[in-house]
C-alpha cells in the first residue's frame, strides 16, 4: 500500500519534536560514504535496497539521510529513489530499533523534501503503515493493487543442472 503523507501538516511540528529527542546525529550522505552505506544496506538489508541507494546517492544533494552513533552507521532514509517524491526506502539497525532513530530519519528526509520543493511525499509500498500514519497522518492512497513495483524482476533459484 502506498500512503501520502502532507508536508505541510501542523503533525510535521510534533514529528520534530520527536526527531530532536533522539540520541543519534542525522544528516545528508555524503558522497565519499556511498560505499560504506551500500555495504551496510546489502548486510542488514536488502541488495533492491542497495540499488534505490545508489539512485538516491546519484542525486546532487544525495537524496540519502543515515544515522550515526559514535561514528558508525545505525541506519538510512533516501527519497527520490524509485520515483520522484517517494520517500524510502529506510531502515535501522536491529540494535538500535525502538530508540526512535527511525522517526528523526523520517522527519529529516521529509524535511529534505519539503525543502526541495515537495508539497507532499509518497511512501511506497508502506511497511510500517500504522507507524507512518501515527507519525505522520499519513492517509493511504487508493490503488486498483497496481503499483510502481508491478512487474519487477525478481532473483530467481536457477534451474536444476544448470551452471552459474
Amino acid at each position: 500500500m502506498d500512503l501520502l503523507v502532507n508536508l505541510y501538516s501542523r503533525r510535521m511540528d510534533a514529528l520534530k519534536a520527536r526527531a530532536e529527542k533522539v540520541d543519534a546525529t542525522i544528516r545528508v550522505a555524503l558522497p565519499p560514504e556511498q560505499h560504506i552505506i551500500k555495504d551496510w544496506v546489502q548486510a542488514h538489508f536488502s541488495e533492491y535496497w542497495v540499488s534505490e541507494v545508489t539512485a538516491a546517492m546519484a542525486h546532487q544533494p544525495p537524496g540519502c539521510v543515515i544515522a550515526t552513533i559514535d561514528g558508525q552507521l545505525v541506519g538510512f532514509a533516501c527519497y527520490d529513489a524509485t520515483a520522484r517524491g517517494f520517500f524510502g526506502p529506510t531502515g535501522v539497525s536491529q540494535d538500535q530499533r525502538g530508540k526512535g532513530i527511525g522517526v528523526a530519519l523520517f522527519y529529516h528526509t521529509l524535511a529534505a523534501m519539503k525543502t526541495h520543493g515537495y508539497a507532499y511525499a509518497i511512501v511506497g509500498s508502506a511497511g510500517p503503515v500504522d507507524f507512518y500514519v501515527g507519525a505522520a497522518d499519513a492517509m493511504p492512497i487508493p490503488t486498483d493493487n497496481q503499483d510502481i513495483y508491478q512487474g519487477l524482476l525478481r532473483v530467481s533459484q536457477p534451474a536444476e543442472g544448470i551452471a552459474q
